[in-house]
């Protein structure tokens, strides 16, 4: 495949990748001139993995007839949350989110929700602008950074204090194929905030009932939504009484999920959504085996105080994969990504205090277990 890219900045690279820029990626319009005004012979498909991508791409294989999921109704299932969340079945348990139409004032929200409640952009940007709001201060802090123009654009939900899991799988035929869970360390808003985002997948075996339960959510809110073929992301929130619902996109998920669900099960997400793109039906992932090894991963930051180099995250952990930059010049990605590490372990367990370790070492420069490299 000769691949060409339509990006929001440009691609710096030895390999020269043909490539169009565009102001915004969700305006279907400039994302189509892009593609019309490049002579493309014989396409093959459209991909996107990235969710400001997929609506614009359903649109696209629709207008130039290629293969995949060409609904962009559907599509709009999953990046709307007030949509999504007022299409769900009564028994899936999820948050009340309604839309903030310019203008509302801080206490219809509140009224509604309670306090404290979620500001965040309506078609979701990774935490990015997502913000914990408990006063009418932290109300208009939170709204800045929206244009102010649309009925739609942002969304309020009621807070669920809770921990975060998140299944990745297949879905293909109406029928779950394949999946797999895994647990945040910390939430992706707390990320967004200065803390290390940090994951890893769980033990089917040590929480058959969690796996039970996210799967169940899975096949009702999929089923409900009317998903197409695809590779999909849901997020819940792990409470006491069993999982509430959180959110659901049909692509592939973010951060380094599909390495270490590669690493862990041997099963290629991405492949899968390459396949499906082109047209192809993918061979389903087989069974649940328990893995020889679990996989988690680090997005690695600058420290909050001191500074950090490559080698002495090495001196102090064991990684399977390890990238980390220590110049101080060095562009920070999302989450103040600079960085990023996979650990493994046989126990699931033990591999999760291991990822609190690390993330503790980053943050603070180099302490572990009250001593620091300084």
């Amino acid at each position: 495949m000769d691949p060409f890219y339509v990006v929001p900045t440009a691609i710096v690279s030895a390999e020269k990748p043909k490539f169009r820029r565009v102001a915004d990626m969700e305006n279907v319009q400039e994302v189509l001139r892009a593609v019309l005004a490049e002579p493309l012979d014989e396409l093959a498909g459209v991909l996107s993995v990235h969710e400001m991508g997929v609506f614009p791409a359903a649109c696209l294989r629709r207008q130039l007839g290629l293969p995949g999921n060409a609904d962009a109704r559907k599509v709009l299932n999953f990046r709307d949350k007030r949509l999504q969340k007022s299409l769900l079945p009564p028994d899936v348990r999820h948050a009340r989110c309604r839309y903030l139409p310019a203008g509302t004032p801080y206490e219809e929200p509140a009224a509604e929700l309670g306090t404290p409640f979620v500001v965040k952009p309506a078609t979701g940007a990774g935490a990015q602008r997502t913000s914990v709001v408990r006063s009418p201060e932290e109300y208009a802090r939170a709204l800045k950074p929206f244009s102010g123009g649309s009925d739609v654009e942002v969304v309020a939900e009621s807070f669920v204090d809770a921990p975060e899991v998140y299944l990745d799988g297949v879905w293909q035929h109406g029928t779950l194929q394949w999946s797999s869970l895994s647990s945040n360390h910390i939430s992706p808003l707390s990320a967004v905030q200065g803390g290390v985002l940090a994951a890893h997948v769980l033990d089917r075996q040590r929480c058959p009932d969690l796996f039970a339960q996210a799967e169940a959510m899975a096949r009702r809110v999929l089923g409900a939504l009317d998903a197409p073929d695809c590779v999909f992301h849901m997020e819940a929130f792990h409470r006491p009484d069993g999982l509430t619902f959180g959110e659901c996109a049909v692509r592939l998920p973010g951060a380094l999920s599909p390495r270490v669900n590669q690493l862990t099960y041997g099963v290629d997400l991405l492949g899968v959504e390459i396949a499906l793109a082109l047209g192809e039906t993918p061979e389903p992932p087989y069974g649940h085996r328990t893995p020889d090894r679990f996989h988690g991963y680090l997005l690695l930051r600058r420290p909050r105080v001191g500074t950090l180099t490559q080698e002495d995250f090495e001196r102090a952990f064991s990684f399977d994969e390890l990238h980390y930059s220590a110049d101080p010049d060095a562009p920070a990605g999302p989450y103040g990504r600079i960085g990023e590490a996979v650990v493994s372990d046989t126990d699931e367990s033990r591999l999760g205090h291991t990822i609190d370790e690390i993330a503790r070492f980053n943050e603070t420069g180099g302490v572990r277990g009250g001593f620091s490299l300084a």
